[in-house]
């Protein structure tokens, strides 16, 4: 096997998924992708390189969604799917509740397309908030539309963008509290949605006082990390981050070793038949 050590000791790529929104900028009110900058900077603050992945469809050039979430991934070592609006309850077969967001089709359909095929690449994902919904979602959970009025509170969004406090308890002997220590942690929330029934091969690593599972991770060697609050905003710790791209390393590095064996396995013989 020939290696190649500046591949695998690379910094690692990790792609974020970006909201696609009308917004205002000087003279221009345009539909855009944009993210907020803590987001991206909790990735370099953590060590590796982030590329936004705003929706989109393939349709001009006869590309569908799978296919171009396929090719992006190809160049990533991790995946962040981000906090935004709210899942399309259509997605698991409930109704849509008055207070619910409009749906936002190409975001949900775009981001979907990315995790399944993270996950078939075994690339490590970290799910932020709605993210985390989004992945119940894909393992066949569903989600309280309206806390408020499921646990009767409104401590997770206080509104007016202001982030609400909330304390976590982190289960021992997880992913989550190799991170974080387990116990009592302080978070960052806002969000009036949930999990209700947690999605298949998930496993509840934290949840408040009131029941509400605020943190999962996937059976097995997958490294799939849900959080329900946002990591983003706690400049001072990039833990969940730091995890990341730490195993994103790893699978850059394996990646380029498997690339280099079928380069070893393809190279020409002494008498110019392929090894």
């Amino acid at each position: 096997m020939v290696s190649n050590d500046s591949d695998a000791g690379r910094t690692p790529v990790i792609g974020l998924t970006t909201y696609l929104e009308q917004a205002k900028q000087g003279v221009w009110d345009v539909r855009a992708a944009f993210l907020p900058q803590q987001y991206f900077t909790s990735v370099t603050d953590a060590g590796g390189i982030a590329v936004l992945l705003p929706p989109q469809r393939g349709t001009a050039t006869g590309i569908d969604t799978d296919a171009a979430a396929a090719a992006v991934l190809d160049g990533l070592d991790g995946l962040i799917l981000t906090g935004g609006l709210d899942v399309d309850p259509a997605l698991y077969g409930a109704e849509r509740h008055p207070l619910t967001d409009p749906s936002r089709a190409d975001r949900d359909e775009w981001e979907l397309a990315l995790f399944r095929g993270a996950e078939e690449r075994r690339m490590p994902v970290l799910a932020i908030c709605r993210g985390l919904q989004l992945v119940n979602v894909a393992r066949g959970g569903t989600l309280h539309q309206h806390l408020p009025e499921a646990l009767g509170t409104e401590r997770y969004r206080i509104g007016g963008g202001v982030f609400a406090t909330n304390t976590v308890e982190v289960a021992p002997n997880s992913r989550l509290a190799g991170m974080l220590g387990a116990g009592a942690f302080d978070v960052h929330s806002y969000h009036h949605q949930g999990i209700d029934r947690l999605g298949e091969g998930l496993v509840p690593v934290a949840a408040t006082d009131d029941g509400l599972v605020q943190a999962f991770e996937s059976e097995g060697e997958g490294y799939v990390v849900g959080v329900q609050w946002h990591p983003e905003e706690n400049a001072e710790d990039k833990r969940l981050f730091e995890g990341l791209v730490a195993e994103a390393s790893v699978f850059a590095a394996a990646k380029s070793r498997s690339l280099s064996e079928r380069s070893e396995t393809k190279r020409p013989g002494p008498t110019g038949a392929v090894a």
